[in-house]
This record gives structure tokens, C-alpha cells and sequence, in this order.
């Protein structure tokens, strides 16, 4: 709105005082006309000022100092929108313009841009302009450099392409462009850049025209559906030092001919499908190759030993089927720094002096049969940081140059066959976040420098022979989230530091010699998930503190001697696991847990006794009591079952008596997922007309509240299918979720995902029990008049909960599960309006054939307002339908508006989001009832919603994606999709694999 009134200001400035316009040159003319076109929020062409005799001192305008013509336009990152104004081509010296990372829209009229005959640098890139590219654009006589990156560009490459006379860079990055990669680019032979990578081309071979390119330096053509062999013309590029290839479908081997490139310094090939092996000959005249990634492919045969000859800077050949050897000469690279072979069969020793005459930083070999030492010079340089040998079979000691390398952040040694003592310096070393050494045969004990170690967060040692006490310096390192140290030979107590400990997450010392005492100061482990000293010698009684962690889940003190009473603050934990059994633990056990399925965790106590058939001993019950007090105790039974008996009589004859009894309890086969504090007749008692709280067409939902005060949400949902709203329009049948939820849910475990307790079926009915949700969904708060109770940071945490419990679906599940039906209504709020996922019912796995055949994933599914656009040209769906629907929440959140509402006409949400960006502003689309104190952060919400609702499936974030850009969001740490080079950093990673432990995407087994 404020840029809007600056440009009525301007243009009634200009009309009731047009000698202003004469104070200002011709070209100044043009520019004011430009401004009043584009909406200006950072005020950044404020100093654009009519009254100023030239615009050669205006912001981003650069003149001819001699003619006082305009040469230059910069505007980059401004935060302009509108079209592109096309008065500037009326500018006679204009040869250069960006508009680089703006808001730039609509399309590029053919006819205007033909009249910038001077043009020789236009960059478009990071914009939202839309249609096919201009013809016209190579009639261009002067044009040199050309970046339309990451736009909505459509339609294919046109013929005219193809006859640009001075062109040398062409970027179409991450655009909507269809066809095949046309062979007339191969005319262009000015160009030294082409850059076509990201865009969803048809399948098609890459041209051998380009082989004419002869000119060329970079090439890219990552993720443009390539198909076929790489064209041995390639070889003919003798200029060319990056060639990029990644993300295709690319079979057979790398042809001989690219090792002519005598010039190339970087070669990525990964997650291809080359068959065959690395071709042996010709390596030697690649005497300038710095960067070889031939990682994520299906190549065979061994690692050419004229290829590790040459003076490598980084070899990535990860995830393929290579074996054989490693060759020496890999060791002879002066200039070695990146080393990842990673999954593949190369089996014999690594290089006796790899590290010695390089600074290697990483190395990852795991997950292949390597043997022998590790080299003790991989750390000679002072620079090594990842250190990832796990799943081979290296045997022998840990170096003891390993000891000074204080360089190392994430060491992972696992399952080896390494031996000996570890160097004392290596438990202390400052940097290491990550030290894994389990599944080896090491002994001694951990050091007590080990309170050095102030970075590190994971110590995992289990399957050794460790030996002697825990030191007390281990609680001196506040930064341990985990300790697992099962499976060796410690002893000793737990050393009272560890009270300290306050980050920790996960303790597992189970199968050790350790005994003592717990500490009772453990109540402090308020992260704490896992706790496990089972099979050791602990003694003394469980601390009641242990009932006051808020999280613990798994909690296993079996095979110990414990005794004295189970504390009752136990029953305040929500367990998964829990066993206590063969312990010296006596008295009642606690009501919540005195039920016939909690057995086996109190098994081997002899003195406990609760109502659970064979715990107690009639050593500690019955043997010390008269006979005159058993006998009164049989009367008084005897008549208790009288008076029961009766009562009960009773209450049948009332139960058959009344007619519209809808339960037959007699009938109820009950499912559990989690140990219940309850039973299943507290729930069917409850069932009544008072209890509902929403009804739909597949059943109703209760709010049931336990003899425990506990309280639970029923869904009871009818046996027979019926037609629901949305399926009666679609002309499609509802199908019974129950199977779906059960099936779902019953197997999920995390925080954002609502807890399914247990299901419970007859003939004609069936419930399903949830934890409750006190403040029910989120659209139903949002879009009623309790909405302004929704401030923005409760909303950007219910924003980052849903995608994480999403994150989870599709990353985390093997299989991965699709929802199909993520919306507002579907996330529900506890009473600290943290968010779960809820709704089930017609979620699926994907599967290997998900997306090619899979019948039941072909059915419509979800709600209107939400479902993706593919939806329109294919019946199949996979996890970026969830985001497109998760999208839609986010601009919910945003602007308080509903998916489909009456004011938007024919449009939906995400339309009428951008057309307010477009001819209104962003503070138009802002929900009224948010503090715009925090307009940044809600902006880049809006942003990663338009980003996750982009009309191609491919251009949208996986949801590990957005969660990691929430995190940037609320960490106030944002980032730019490219920069002004026309070099793209990937703005997202699909599937979840951005570089962490790899460095260029794809999982590890480290």
C-alpha cells in the first residue's frame, strides 16, 4: 500500500508539474516511466527523482561519464514487482540489466524486448515470470550473457535459439520447460556456458550437436531426463571444465572420448544408471582433472589405476558395484581433500600414505571389504575432518596418530575388527560431535580427558571389551545427547556427574558389570527418551525421580538387584517399554500397571503382588496369617460374591430390558498399540449422546475421561461404507478407513503423529482411541472467532510441528506413507498447542510401484481446496501431494483465509495469494489479527507456502526440505537460491538428501 501511494504521489507530481519532467534528460523520462510500473517496497528507487537534471547518480543506474548516456541497470535483491518494464529498451546505450532475484511477473512481450538492440547482459533470474521464452530474444545483435534461472518459463527451447550470433551464456535453470534438449543449440558456437539443468524435459538423449560447442567451459544438464549413452562428441569440447550430468537416466559406459578433456577440472556423473565398467584407458591424458563424481550409478569393474595417477583434488564413486582395489597412486595427489567410496565391493588395504602428501579433510569408505591397518597418515596434514570407515573388516589398532588430530568432528569406526586400547587423546578430542567405535574387539577404559571432548554429543561404544569404572569427567561434557555402552566389561557405579547431564537423550549401559546405586539427582534428565541398565548389578531402590521424566518411553532395569517398592510416580511416564522384571522388588505394584499384559516386566520379583494371576508368594502373603483370620476371610468372600452375585444379576436383567443397547460387549475384540491404563469397558460405558464432540458421515467422535482423569477421543465409525459429500460429486465410494488407521497408526511412534491407543471391532462397529486433543483442530480454531488466539509464533509452531510429523511419513517410514489428506481440519492441538497429524484414514505406503501402477493410489482422495493440480492430468500421487496440501496450510496460517471461500470467485487460495502479492502487496495478504512486528519471518512462510504449492510436482521441496527451511526461518537465517554468476546452488534437495554427511546429496551408511 505504501509503495502504491509513492507512485499516485509521482505521477500527480509529474502531472501538476510538468516543468519537472523538462528538468530531467530524455533517458531519466524513461526510467521515471519504469518506475511507475514496478511496486517498490524497500523504497530503493526513492532517490529516482524527477527534479534531478540526470539519473546518473539514482540508485543502480550507471552513465557514460563522457555522453551521460545509461549504460547499466543493476536492481538486484530489491524486492521489485510487476512486469518487466519495457520502456528500458528505449534506452539507446542500455547494455547491461538485472533484475536478479525480485518478484518480476507476467510475461516477456516479444515486440518490446526487440527494441534493445544494445542489450549485451540481461539477467532475469530468481523471478516469477511466466509463458514461453521470446523468439525475439535472438535478434538480439549484441546479447552476450542471458540468465532467465528460476522462473515458470513454459513450452520448449524455441528454433530461434539456435542462431544467436554473440551469445556466450545461456542459463534456463529450474524453469517449466518441456520437449527434448533441441540439437540446434549445437549451432551457438560462441557459447561458453550452457546451462539447461532442473527443468522437466521429455526423455531424450543428450544432442551430439553440442560436441560443436567447442567454445564451451560448463555444461549442465543436471535432472533434464537424459536418456541413453553420452554421445562420444562430447570428447570434442576441449575447452570444457565443468560438465554436469547428474540426475538423469544416462546407461552404458563413460565413453573413452572424455578423456580427451585434456582441460576438465570437474566431472559429476552421480545418480545415473551407467552400466559397464570405468573404461582403463585414456585417464592419462586427463592431466588436468581436479573433480571426478561418477557416485550414484550401477558401475562395475575396478578403479583404474591411470585415473588415481592423475592429480585428484576430490573422487566421488560412491553407491555403485565397483571392486577390486583401491590404487596406490590415489595416495601421490598432491591436492586430495575429498575421498568417498562409500557402498560399493572394493575390498584390500587402503593406501599406506593416503593423507601423507594431501590435505585430506573427508573420507568415507564404509560399507565395503576393506581390511587391514588404518593408515596412520590420514591425519598428517592437520586437516581431517570425517573419518567414516564403519562395515568393513580393518583390523588392528587405532592409530596413535589419531590421538593429535584435532581437526576430527565425526569419527565412525563400527563394525570393524580393531583391537586394543584406544589412545588416550582420542576420547578428548575438542571437535568430534560424533565418535562411533561399536562392534570391535577394543578393551581398556575410557579416559578421563575425556572432559576434553567439549563438542561431543554421541559416544557409542557398545560391543566391546571397555573394562574399569565410567570416569567422573564423563558429566562434565553438557553437550552427551546419548551414551550407549551395552555389551562390554564396565563396573563400577554410576558416577554422580552423570546428574548433570541435562541434554541427554538416550542411556543404554545394559549388559555391563556396573552396580551401585542410581543417582537420585537423575530428575534433571528432563530430555531423556531411553534409559537401560539391564543385566548389570545395581542395587538399592528405583529413585522416584525417575517418575518426573517427562519423555522416557523405554525404561528396562531388568536382571539388577533393586528392591524396596516400585515407585507409584511411575505411573506418570508414557511407556512403550518397561521392564522390571528379575529384580528383589517387593510390595503392590502400582494400579496403573497391576494388569494381566504388564506380566512379564515383573516377572522374577518374588516379593511384588498385585492383581496380576502368579506374583504373589504366598511366602510374603498368606503362610504368616491364623487360621481364624483365613477362615473369616472365606465367610466375608463368600458373601462378597453373594452380594456381587446379585448386583451383577441385576444389572444384566437391566442391560437385556433395554432395547436400543447398540453394544454388545460380549462381542468387542480389543487391539492394542501402547500398555493401557484402562479398560475397554470404561470406554463403552462413555459412548453416549452427552459425550460427542463431531460427528461426520463415516461415524462420531466421543470425549471419553477415565477413572484415572486421564482423557481419550473415540472415533466409532460404522462397518458399512457409506457415501460421503465429497464422494457423491466425485461419483466415487467412500471406502472404510478403519483398516487404513489401524494399519497406520499402530505402527508410528513420534511426537507429531497422534497416538493411536487401541482399536476395538464387533459385526457392525468399530472404535478407534486417541489421546485427546484439548484444543481440537486447527482449522477449527482458526477460522472461527477464536482464531485471534493464534498469535503468529504459536502458529509458526504449529506450522513446524505438522512438518516434522510429515517429515516422518516420508523419510523416516519404510516404506514411506503418503497421507493423502493433509489439511487443517486434519492437524490437531493439545493443551500446549503443539500439533499432532491426525486422520488416517486414507493414508498409503509407497511402494517400489507406488507411481506406476499401484490401483489404490489412483483413488481421489482428499479435500477440496487441497488437492494438487496433478491431480487434473494424472490419477497417481506420491509425498509432493502432500506438500502441495501442506502448502495450503502454511498460506492458511498466513492469511487466516480458508482453501476455498466465496470472496475468491473462481479462484482458490493459492491464486488469490498471488494475484494480492501481484497488485496489492504482501500486507494485504497478511492475516489482520497477526503483530506484523514479525512480517520477515511471516513473509518467508508465505514464500515456502507458494514455493510448496508450485503447479510442477518437481519444483516443490521435500518436506525434509521444509523442515530445514522452517528451522532457517525461525533461526531469522535465510538463503538465496543462486547466485548473480548464474550458478545455481539447488534451493532445495529432493528427498531429503542434502549434503551433510557426503557433501553432494545421496545417503551414507554413516
Amino acid at each position: 500500500m505504501v509503495c502504491r501511494r509513492r507512485r499516485i504521489v509521482l505521477l500527480i507530481t509529474v502531472i501538476l508539474n510538468p516543468s519537472l519532467i523538462l528538468c530531467i534528460n530524455q533517458e531519466g523520462a524513461f526510467l521515471l516511466q519504469a518506475k511507475l510500473g514496478l511496486d517498490d517496497p524497500n523504497a530503493v528507487l526513492a532517490d529516482w527523482n524527477p527534479s534531478d537534471a540526470t539519473p546518473c547518480n539514482w540508485n543502480g543506474v550507471v552513465c557514460d561519464s563522457a555522453a551521460g548516456s545509461v549504460l547499466s541497470l543493476d536492481l538486484s535483491s530489491s524486492s521489485l514487482s510487476g512486469p518487466f518494464p519495457a520502456v528500458l529498451c528505449r534506452l539507446e546505450h542500455l547494455s547491461f540489466i538485472s533484475f536478479y532475484d525480485n518478484f518480476i511477473n507476467s510475461s516477456l512481450l516479444e515486440d518490446d524486448l526487440g527494441l534493445c538492440k544494445s542489450l549485451e547482459h540481461l539477467d532475469l533470474a530468481q523471478n516469477y515470470i511466466t509463458g514461453a521464452l521470446p523468439k525475439r530474444l535472438a535478434d538480439l545483435p549484441n546479447l552476450k550473457y542471458l540468465d532467465l534461472t528460476g522462473n515458470n518459463f513454459s513450452g520448449i527451447i524455441p528454433d530461434s535459439f539456435g542462431a544467436f550470433s554473440k551469445l556466450e551464456v545461456l542459463s534456463l535453470v529450474e524453469n517449466l520447460l518441456e520437449g527434448t534438449i533441441p540439437a540446434f543449440l549445437g549451432n551457438v558456437s560462441t557459447l561458453r556456458q550452457l546451462n539447461l539443468s532442473y527443468n522437466p524435459f521429455s526423455p531424450g538423449r543428450i544432442p551430439p550437436e553440442l560436441g560443436n560447442l567447442t567454445n564451451l567451459e560448463v555444461l549442465w544438464l543436471t535432472e533434464t531426463n537424459l536418456v541413453g549413452e553420452i554421445p562420444d562428441s562430447l570428447g570434442r569440447l576441449d575447452r570444457l571444465t565443468d560438465l554436469d550430468l547428474a540426475y538423469n537416466w544416462l546407461t552404458g559406459w563413460i565413453p573413452s572420448s572424455l578423456t580427451k578433456l585434456t582441460n576438465a577440472v570437474q566431472i559429476e556423473l552421480y545418480n545415473n544408471s551407467f552400466i559397464g565398467e570405468l573404461p582403463s584407458h585414456g585417464w592419462s591424458n586427463m592431466t588436468a582433472l581436479r573433480r571426478l563424481d561418477a557416485s550414484m550409478n550401477h558401475l562395475t569393474g575396478t578403479i583404474p589405476a591411470e585415473l588415481c595417477d592423475l592429480p585428484l583434488e576430490s573422487l566421488n564413486l560412491y553407491q555403485n558395484n565397483l571392486r577390486g582395489e583401491l590404487p596406490d597412486g590415489i595416495a601421490n595427489s598432491p591436492n586430495l581433500y575429498e575421498l568417498r567410496l562409500f557402498q560399493n565391493k572394493l575390498s584390500g588395504r587402503l593406501p599406506q600414505n593416503l593423507g601423507k602428501a594431501s590435505p585430506l579433510r573427508w573420507i568415507d569408505v564404509s560399507t565395503n571389504n576393506f581390511s587391514g591397518l588404518i593408515p596412520e597418515t590420514l591425519c598428517l596434514n592437520g586437516a581431517l575432518e570425517e573419518l567414516l570407515l564403519i562395515e568393513n573388516s580393518f583390523s588392528g589398532s587405532i592409530p596413535a596418530t589419531m590421538a593429535v588430530c584435532r581437526s576430527l568432528v565425526r569419527v565412525r569406526l563400527g563394525h570393524n575388527a580393531l583391537s586394543g586400547e584406544v589412545p588416550a587423546g582420542f576420547w578428548g578430542l575438542p571437535h568430534v560431535s560424533l565418535l562411533e567405535l561399536s562392534g570391535n574387539l577394543l578393551s581398556g577404559g575410557i579416559a578421563k580427558n575425556i572432559a576434553g571432548a567439549s563438542n561431543l554429543s554421541r559416544l557409542i561404544l557398545s560391543g566391546n571389551n571397555f573394562s574399569g569404572d565410567l570416569p567422573e569427567e564423563i558429566g562434565f561434557v553438557a553437550t552427551l545427547l546419548e551414551i550407549s555402552a551395552s555389551d562390554n566389561k564396565l563396573m563400577g557405579s554410576l558416577p554422580g556427574s552423570v546428574q548433570n547431564l541435562e541434554q541427554l537423550v538416550k542411556l543404554d549401559l545394559h549388559n555391563n558389570e556396573l552396580s551401585g546405586k542410581i543417582p537420585s539427582g537423575i530428575h534433571a534428565w528432563k530430555k531423556l527418551n531411553e534409559l537401560n541398565l539391564a543385566n548389570n548389578e545395581f542395587s538399592g531402590e528405583i529413585p522416584d525421580g525417575i517418575g518426573d521424566l517427562p519423555v522416557l518411553n523405554y525404561l528396562d532395569l531388568s536382571g539388577n538387584h533393586f528392591s524396596g517398592k516400585i515407585p507409584i510416580g511411575l505411573q506418570n511416564l508414557k511407556l512403550n517399554q518397561l521392564n522390571l522384571s528379575n529384580n528383589h522388588l517387593s510390595g503392590d505394584i502400582p494400579p496403573l500397571y497391576a494388569k494381566k499384559m504388564y506380566r512379564e516386566s515383573f516377572l522374577g520379583n518374588p516379593g511384588l503382588c498385585g492383581a496380576i494371576d502368579g506374583l504373589c508368594n504366598s511366602r510374603y502373603g498368606f503362610k504368616n496369617q491364623s487360621y481364624v483370620w483365613l477362615l473369616r476371610s472365606l465367610f466375608l468372600f463368600a458373601g462378597l460374591v453373594f452380594v456381587v452375585g446379585v448386583t451383577c444379576f441385576y444389572r444384566k436383567y437391566r442391560q437385556f430390558k433395554k432395547a436400543d443397547r447398540s453394544i454388545e460387549k460380549s462381542k468387542w475384540t480389543l487391539m492394542s498399540f501402547h500398555k493401557l491404563g484402562f479398560s475397554e469397558n470404561e470406554i463403552f460405558d462413555a459412548l453416549d449422546e452427552d459425550n460427542i464432540i463431531g460427528s461426520g458421515s463415516s461415524g462420531k467422535v466421543y470425549k471419553v475421561v477415565l477413572s484415572s482423569g486421564e482423557t481419550v477421543a473415540v472415533k466409532r465409525l460404522w462397518g458399512r461404507p457409506k457415501l460421503a459429500d465429497d464422494d457423491v460429486e466425485k461419483g466415487t465410494l467412500q471406502t472404510d478407513g478403519f483398516e487404513a488407521e489401524v494399519e497406520t497408526l499402530g505402527k508410528i511412534r513420534h511426537k507429531n503423529i497422534v497416538k493411536l491407543w487401541c482399536c476395538c471391532t464387533a459385526k457392525d462397529c468399530k472404535l478407534l482411541v486417541y489421546e485427546y486433543m484439548p484444543n481440537g483442530s486447527l482449522g477449527d480454531l482458526l477460522h472461527s472467532t477464536k482464531s485471534g488466539l493464534l498469535d503468529w509464533p504459536i502458529r509458526f509452531k504449529v506450522a513446524m510441528d505438522a512438518a516434522e510429523g510429515l517429515s516422518y511419513l516420508h523419510h523416516d517410514c519404510a516404506p514411506p506413507i503418503v497421507h493423502r489428506d493433509v489439511k487443517t481440519n486434519n492437524i490437531l492441538l493439545d493443551a500446549e498447542y503443539s500439533a499432532r497429524v491426525a486422520d488416517f484414514g486414507v493414508a498409503k505406503v509407497v511402494g517400489k510401484n507406488a507411481n506406476s501402477g499401484d490401483k489404490s493410489m489412483s483413488v481421489i482422495a482428499g479435500s477440496c481446496g487441497y488437492i494438487a493440480p496433478e491431480y487434473a492430468y494424472t490419477m497417481r500421487v506420491n509425498e509432493k501431494s502432500d506438500i502441495y496440501s501442506f502448502g495450503i496450510v502454511l498460506l492458511e496460517l498466513v492469511t487466516g483465509k480458508l482453501p476455498v471461500d466465496p470472496e475468491f470467485g473462481e479462484k482458490d487460495l493459492v491464486r488469490w495469494v498471488r494475484t494480492t502479492l501481484d497488485q496489492k502487496g504482501v500486507d494485504h495478504a497478511i492475516d489482520p489479527k497477526l503483530d506484523l512486528s514479525f512480517k520477515n519471518e511471516i513473509c518467508r512462510v508465505l514464500n515456502l507456502g507458494l514455493l510448496c504449492t508450485s503447479p510442477l510436482p518437481i519444483n516443490r521441496p521435500s518436506m525434509r526440505r521444509v523442515v530445514k527451511m522452517l528451522q532457517e526461518i525461525g533461526d531469522h537465517n535465510g538463503h538465496k537460491a543462486a547466485g548473480k554468476d548464474g550458478n545455481l546452488t539447488p534451493y532445495y534437495y529432493e528427498d531429503g538428501e542434502e549434503p551433510s554427511e557426503h557433501g553432494s546429496g545421496g545417503g551414507s551408511a554413516a
